[in-house]
């Protein structure tokens, strides 16, 4: 019972995150946010018991948000 409160809460984090994504205007926090989401997506991956993705997610959540700040500091 308490995983399932505890995926639940990681879901409701997930959504939010979205949500505050989306209506954000600074591409820099967006950016920093989108890291957040990530972080969550491999703590809700991992608790529904799939490790594997869970550790790709990590590795493509670091990649791009690296390769998405190195762009951002380009443009500016």
């Amino acid at each position: 019972m308490q995983i399932l409160i505890i995926e639940a809460i990681l879901l409701l984090f997930l959504i939010f995150i979205t949500v505050c994504i989306i209506l954000n205007k600074d591409i820099l926090a967006c950016t920093i946010i989108y890291s957040a989401f990530s972080f969550c997506a491999v703590l809700t991956y991992f608790m529904f018991g799939s490790p594997d993705v869970a550790f790709t997610e990590a590795v493509i959540g670091v990649i791009s948000t690296v390769y998405f700040i190195i762009a951002i500091k380009s443009i500016s």
